[in-house]
């Protein structure tokens, strides 16, 4: 027999009120005895902000010193009902066709962040709904919002010049050739030091963006690169031995110490790549304004990537 969902609505709402104020109430009630004197009640509340306790969903759950005395408090000024969860104060929804609106950015483009898409609706119409609304929508949805991480462990050099971090991005096709962004990061600051795009992935177009980048930022300690061709090229090995950088390759399938590198590649991709290559063609589209139904704004002009 499948498990039923969890009952929504004024009377659902109100039987989960109910019950909560029942718990804390079962929780509270010997500490709350109105005889009780402030230094009687003291070590009371403490053992009990120390147990754990079944909650009423019957999760463990333990709960500090300053709410346990809030609910006593409470419950001697409000009897029962000031046990009772306070409900959400009903503010200004957000109007549907504005939702609609951010749904159909995500799906256009399914790289784009909840951030980008606020900001593309807020260059659009003047203002858009925040970040986490988005990202509920997207939820309710069943719209993808981003990739669990694996979890590894923290590394960052301790100085800006200790490590320099490299790596390439495929990019789109521009005039029926396939582009490459070669980049590079200081692993302690985060500064991108390095960005050239290129329209070959070979150690000719690395050099062309690894030498402005030394010129104006220095001689890294060493460079931390994948073992593209690009970066096993001998020649960036011999570029490596006289400037005294120490030359250092990922183990293959094994990206730890990348992350900060593949984090701005993602930003590449979903808040620049994403939005430049759309169609060959701006395309101009128009939706209905907020404050006037019968209103229509123009659409965001899509900007467009020519080689």
């Amino acid at each position: 027999m499948m498990e039923s969902e969890p009952q929504r609505g004024p009377l659902a709402r109100k039987d989960r009120a109910e019950k909560t104020a029942l718990f804390r109430y079962q929780l509270i009630r010997e500490a709350a005895d109105t005889s009780l004197t402030s230094r009687q009640r003291g070590p009371m509340v403490r053992a009990l902000a120390a147990a754990e306790h079944n909650g009423p969903s019957g999760q463990s759950v333990r709960y500090s010193r300053e709410t346990l005395d809030r609910w006593i408090s409470a419950w001697q000024r409000e009897g029962f009902d000031g046990l009772k969860p306070r409900e959400r104060a009903a503010g200004p929804g957000t109007p549907v066709n504005i939702l609609s609106l951010a749904a159909t950015l995500k799906l256009e483009r399914p790289h784009r962040t909840a951030a980008q898409v606020r900001r593309i609706m807020a260059e659009t119409l003047g203002d858009a709904p925040s970040e986490s609304t988005l990202l509920r929508h997207f939820r309710t949805l069943e719209i993808p919002t981003g990739t669990p991480a694996q979890a590894t462990g923290r590394f960052e050099a301790a100085r800006p010049n200790e490590i320099w971090v490299g790596d390439g991005l495929h990019g789109p096709r521009i005039g029926g050739r396939k582009t490459y962004l070669f980049a590079f990061l200081d692993d302690h600051s985060r500064l991108v030091t390095a960005a050239r795009w290129a329209f070959a992935e070979d150690a000719v177009r690395l050099s062309a963006a690894l030498r402005p980048a030394l010129q104006t930022h220095g001689v890294p300690d060493a460079v931390y690169v994948d073992n593209g061709s690009a970066f096993v090229d001998a020649s960036l090995a011999r570029i490596c031995a006289r400037l005294g950088m120490k030359l250092i390759h990922s183990r293959p399938y094994r990206p730890q110490g990348r992350g900060k590198i593949e984090r701005f590649f993602n930003t590449v991709t979903s808040q620049f790549l994403s939005e430049i290559t759309v169609l060959d063609a701006p395309v101009q589209t128009t939706v209905p304004a907020p404050d006037r139904p019968g209103r229509i704004l123009p659409g965001p002009r899509w900007p467009v990537w020519r080689s």
